[in-house]
């Protein structure tokens, strides 16, 4: 399993990546805050939605905000796990070595981009 860094929140696998989310829904405005780390020592993508939490509508918006976040289709961004929580993991498709740079990226000061 390809890693990036000594990163808990973002795994490569063959035909993509994976990575721990936690949404934050009815949010004033949708942003991805960046990589944060709970009391626990586990790190997540921390992301805030606009949409309420539900009838699957902050899932639908986390993936469309991600989806072009990262210049892909909405269909390479999938829900693994996590459905009705705002933990969750996703499975984004793609060329792993080239998302878990890009992705990699947001551990980095300064490494969210607009």
């Amino acid at each position: 399993m390809l890693q990036a860094s000594n990163s808990s929140w973002l795994s490569g696998r063959a035909d993509g990546v994976r990575l721990a989310v936690k949404v934050t829904p009815r949010a004033a405005q949708s942003a991805v805050r960046g990589v944060e780390v709970d009391a626990r020592g586990q790190a997540y993508l921390a992301v805030r939605v606009a949409a309420p939490p539900e009838s699957g509508k902050a899932n639908a918006a986390l993936i469309r905000l991600l989806a072009k976040r990262w210049r892909l289709p909405a269909s390479a961004v999938r829900l693994v796990a996590g459905a009705s929580a705002r933990r969750k993991v996703l499975h984004v498709a793609g060329a792993p070595e080239r998302l878990l740079a890009e992705l990699a990226a947001l551990e980095q000061p300064g490494g969210e981009r607009p």
